[in-house]
């Protein structure tokens, strides 16, 4: 069977990282005990503990998806709302997940230059009504890196924060690229998300160098009261959690997981230069992390469909998104860069 080549449609393209198959391997000597009550996922736990340089509460989910409603759905009442960017995958791409798993808690979408939220936005929509005929907002969701491949600064967190002490908000945080963040940012874990005012994140392994599996951390743990039995209520408990919670572990003992994304930022940065090089190509958003967006000629389009090269063109706000992985090679880019040349000749 002939290797796939490498694609730009998402960072869920790309296979598993040595770091995290090496630790499942390890995991599948023997037999330990099932539901997450094996070593594996106490250790995972207790490293996220150490990372993030707080006592919190870990639990492991499949995927974003589930990661994100359930998270949300234990913040909120169905009479509650959720307050998130236009763009936010909540909103765009989890087939009404979020309310179902909430049992009808309403997303309230902002607007917000370049994917982000701001705390004037938020203010703007929290203050809209305060009516009993009114889903009342309850909590703030946002999204680092966000959907548009932008960084959420710390300031910017912060102010966040402040409007959502000042209303009695949660703030939610879908982490899908947060270890791109965090290499981007050059801040640590605890900086962009708990010191800046995050209750929960959504901490995403697929997207780093893992098979499946998220890590949602309760960074107030009262909130994650009876969130094992949600989970479970879900289909979310892994009955061999030590799967998902193994590889965690061998993303953070070994660093793979900045690792990973520094050089998918990096592989970014050298794919926006590129293409800044080339006439007839516009950047639509600045380049923060790992996912590039641009304006392509639609003859350019459809020439590297022709040619089999996969990228989405309806995330975000048109255009087409590139977006960089653990194990893309700048060979791969180069020959996308060419392809795109000569279409435009």
């Amino acid at each position: 069977m002939t290797i796939p080549s490498e694609q730009f449609a998402s960072d869920n393209s790309s296979g598993i990282c040595p770091e995290a198959l090496e630790y499942m391997i390890r995991a599948n000597q023997g037999s330990v005990p099932a539901y997450g009550n094996d070593e594996w996922t106490q250790k995972a736990a207790d490293y996220f503990r150490e990372l993030f340089e707080i006592d919190c509460e870990i639990f492991f989910a499949f995927n974003g998806t589930a990661a994100n409603s359930l998270s949300l759905a234990a913040l909120c009442q169905s009479y509650h709302s959720v307050i998130c960017h236009e763009t936010a995958h909540i909103e765009t791409d989890e087939c009404g997940a979020p309310e179902f798993a909430s049992n009808g808690s309403k997303l309230l979408l902002a607007q917000g230059k370049n994917g982000k939220l701001t705390s004037q936005a938020i203010e703007a929509v929290v203050t809209r009504r305060n009516d009993i005929h009114y889903p009342k907002p309850k909590v703030i969701s946002i999204t680092q890196s966000t959907e548009l491949g932008t960084l959420y600064s710390i300031e910017e967190l912060l102010q966040i924060k402040e409007v959502a002490k000042k209303y009695n908000l949660k703030v939610h945080m879908d982490g899908a690229r947060f270890a791109n963040a965090v290499a981007a940012m050059n801040k640590s874990p605890a900086e962009i998300s708990w010191k800046s005012g995050v209750d929960v994140l959504c901490f995403c392994g697929t997207k780093n160098g893992m098979a499946l599996g998220e890590a949602i951390i309760f960074f107030n743990k009262a909130l994650a009261e009876d969130f094992d039995y949600r989970c479970k209520q879900a289909g979310q408990l892994a009955s061999k959690m030590r799967f998902i919670s193994a590889p965690w572990l061998g993303l953070l003992e070994t660093g793979a997981w900045l690792k990973n994304a520094r050089h998918a930022n990096q592989c970014a940065e050298y794919l926006e230069n590129q293409l800044l090089n080339i006439e007839g190509v516009d950047l639509m958003f600045p380049r923060e992390a790992n996912a590039v967006f641009v304006k392509l000629p639609e003859q350019v389009i459809h020439s590297l469909k022709a040619k089999n090269w996969q990228f989405y063109t309806f995330i975000g706000v048109g255009g087409a998104r590139f977006v960089c992985s653990w194990n893309t090679t700048k060979s791969r880019i180069d020959e996308l860069i060419d392809d795109i040349k000569n279409a435009i000749v």
